[in-house]
């Protein structure tokens, strides 16, 4: 490797940097954070050689880097900043931030324009010798904060380089966002010890866009044009790039000697198509907790369909309930928690070992589906061979309490047939045991993106939200077909509680969803008064949120305390939306201190009296089919609302806090909701719940049916279809 301060550290579209560019670099940046007295850094960047000079900087002037992805959200991003104690942001030149009350001060790193925003705030307590702290999506939605040592990274990035050294790569491409930790320990920090230059472009340049979009012809020209030694792709970016080069009849440069693939498991199949178009993929698996990469298979040490063998600084094992605990590189601790971490972390992982040393991941432990049959199955494992198959690229597999499994299906390409799906279902079948063969399936109705509310942002299935969105299809038996549909058995033993749930309160739903408001702006029939209007009523049901939920859990039945876990983090997440509402009013040049001291229309007052009263005189767990109403009409609508109204009226990203805070945030909410649902089993708490839930639709309707509709001329028609 060439360590010389002349040779080259990173590659831009423009030229590079040496080496000794980047150590001035990062001198000079380190000295200026000092001067500020800065503590703790987040970046909100995207790929190129100013995100590696700060990340670098941070580590030489002993702060703490908080990574931020381009494609979190404001709210995201607000809590983040919050959370972690941000006291100086990096930003690009222009860029738009939710911060306020900061100093601004332009700097130039690596030729090109930038902006530091520094504020005074509290320090907020952190685990000793906190380095870094990469936000990972938790189970309720709101990023959780991994806080991890600059010795645990430093632990990693050694173990990767020695074990890649006898591959001698030069020049290694960035084709994740710098600020997933993957690519961050894996491709930047490893590859810069053994003086191996660093290619970093803007994302779109590979391909990227937000969080799940990619075009591999995109990346194709920008490995044929820099030909990178070695890159990390996500099991999608593969999928998607073998398939484009398999019928263009290209193949992927010789210049390529490692591609590591992570971030979900991959499957023999996909790595063995992908090496037959000249794509050398080999499966690792690591996780945030453990600092990032664990296990990797390398050339020579190849294990297809495994996640590899531990790595120098990790070590592996399975405890008695078969999930997999790592030891050797872990964090510090998670952000906001006192407790640190174990001797040995339970990764919530599936697995074994096999005799040579290979780890092999099944699959999450929260997940396992325990057929009618009793049968246990991992749909990851499932899910990874319909994946394997030509012509699927996304899988989710379903089956709780079922006969047989069924799955949701989602194209590689939209020219693939219902034929070649079923084909590529018929193939995977063949492959595995009886009790794990899907016996139907679906084509999925939208892709499983963040934007479309089927998956997190940072790529993992919403399956509840998938199930929801897709239960009509799933769960009708076709003629012939001897599956029971637990859609069709009123009380069978085939249908879990949230299931009922949702079929009990769909004509409900329905009706909510005809008012013609709502009607009007999936239409892009909308206007300012209209939406500030519903940000007003918004802000006087949600100010009752959190007071809600506390009286609530006051009134829980000791044989409910169970619950009292729950309804404390639905607090602790709902602390401040009503104020995020204002900021919105203020975005459009509303008046947000008359909303606030304001009274909220009849419906909405209506509304929050009646969930008060389903506390103190009737159930108080008839509250959750209030839950039940606004996650799920968030899930289904905040986001695609959003973007209407933000093209419609040309208001800017701040205008919309809310609607897409919660458009993201109520997708991991309702999967949540639906376990927390499945453990009632008291028939008259779940009567109770089930009118809660048609009540709530119905008075949610009315406070739609109040607002004022837009003057528009799509509105004489659209009222009398929904009428």
């Amino acid at each position: 490797m060439n360590h010389s301060p002349a040779s080259p550290a990173l590659c831009t579209l423009d030229g590079g940097i040496t080496r000794v560019e980047l150590d001035t670099q990062v001198q000079a940046l380190a000295l200026q954070l000092a001067a500020k007295g800065t503590r703790v850094l987040a970046t909100l960047l995207d790929n190129g050689p100013a995100w590696v000079i700060a990340d670098l900087a941070a580590a030489q002037g002993g702060l703490v880097h908080v990574p931020l992805p381009v494609f979190f959200t404001p709210a995201q991003i607000g809590h983040a900043l919050q959370a972690a104690g941000v006291d100086t942001l990096l930003v690009a030149k222009g860029m738009t931030i939710p911060w306020t009350g900061a100093s601004v001060q332009p700097v130039q790193l690596a030729g090109s324009s930038f902006t530091l925003h520094h504020r005074a705030v509290e320090p907020v307590p952190l685990p000793l010798h906190t380095g870094k702290i990469t936000f990972t999506s938790g189970t309720t939605g709101t990023p959780r904060g991994v806080c991890l040592s600059d010795s645990a990274m430093q632990q990693v990035a050694a173990g990767l380089a020695e074990s890649l050294a006898p591959l001698s790569i030069e020049r290694h491409l960035c084709a994740l966002p710098l600020s997933v930790l993957l690519e961050n320990i894996a491709g930047v920090l490893a590859p810069l010890s053994q003086g191996t230059a660093c290619i970093v472009l803007p994302l779109e340049q590979v391909g990227l866009s937000g969080s799940s979009r990619f075009e591999p012809a995109r990346l194709q020209a920008a490995v044929l044009a820099h030909q990178p030694h070695s890159m990390i792709l996500l099991p999608q970016m593969l999928r998607a790039w073998t398939l484009w080069l398999q019928q263009t009849r290209q193949r992927a440069p010789a210049s390529l000697s490692m591609v590591a693939v992570g971030g979900a498991s991959v499957g023999a199949a996909t790595l063995l198509a992908a090496r037959t178009v000249g794509i050398p993929a080999h499966e690792g698996y690591g996780l945030s907790e453990g600092a990032s990469v664990q296990t990797l298979n390398l050339p020579g040490a190849d294990r297809p369909g495994s996640a590899g063998q531990p790595l120098p600084h990790s070590r592996v094992r399975v405890n008695a309930q078969g999930e997999l605990e790592i030891a050797g590189s872990l964090m510090t601790g998670y952000l906001g928690a006192p407790e640190g971490s174990p001797a040995w972390w339970p990764t919530g992982d599936l697995g074994h070992i096999d005799s040579d040393g290979f780890v092999h991941v099944i699959g999450r432990s929260k997940h396992v589906l325990i057929t009618s049959f009793g049968r246990n199955v991992s749909p990851e494992w499932v899910e990874t061979t319909l994946c394997g198959q030509t012509g699927v690229a996304q899988a989710v597999v379903f089956g709780d309490a079922q006969p047989a499994l069924s799955a949701v299906l989602w194209p590689l390409m939209p020219e693939t047939t219902d034929a070649q799906l079923q084909a590529a279902v018929d193939a995977a079948n063949q492959t595995l045991p009886d009790y794990a063969r899907v016996a139907r399936w679906v084509r999925a109705r939208a892709a499983f993106q963040p934007d479309t509310g089927l998956s997190t942002a940072n790529g993992r299935p919403q399956r509840s939200a998938i199930e929801a969105l897709h239960a009509d299809a799933l769960f009708e038996t076709p003629a012939g077909t001897p599956l029971p549909s637990p859609e069709k058995t009123p009380e069978g033993p085939n249908m879990n509680f949230h299931q009922r749930l949702i079929r009990d309160t769909e004509a409900d739903r329905l009706a909510m969803l005809s008012a013609p408001i709502i009607q009007g702006c999936l239409n892009g029939a909308v206007s300012l008064p209209s939406y500030i209007a519903f940000l007003t009523e918004a802000y006087h049901h949600v100010h009752h949120t959190v007071p809600l939920l506390k009286a609530c859990k006051a009134a829980l039945p000791p044989h409910h305390a169970w619950l009292e876990g729950a309804m404390d983090e639905y607090v602790e997440e709902e602390q401040g939306h009503d104020e995020w509402i204002l900021d919105d009013i203020r975005a459009c040049g509303g008046d947000a201190e008359a909303v606030r001291n304001g009274r909220p229309g009849h419906a909405t007052e209506v509304m929050v009296a009646y969930a008060y009263d389903t506390i103190a005189r009737r159930n108080p767990l008839g509250f959750f089919g209030m839950v039940h109403v606004l996650e799920g009409t968030s899930v289904a609508l905040a986001l695609l609302a959003a973007d209407q109204i933000q093209h419609a009226l040309q208001l800017p990203d701040a205008a919309f806090s809310y609607l897409r805070s919660h458009g993201t945030l109520d997708q991991e909410h309702t999967a949540h909701f639906a376990l927390l649902m499945d453990q009632i089993h008291n028939p008259q708490d779940q009567a109770d719940i089930v009118q809660g839930a048609r009540s709530f639709y119905r008075l949610y309707g009315d406070v739609f049916r109040g607002l004022p509709l837009p003057t528009v001329s799509t509105w004489p028609q659209l009222a009398g279809a929904s009428a």
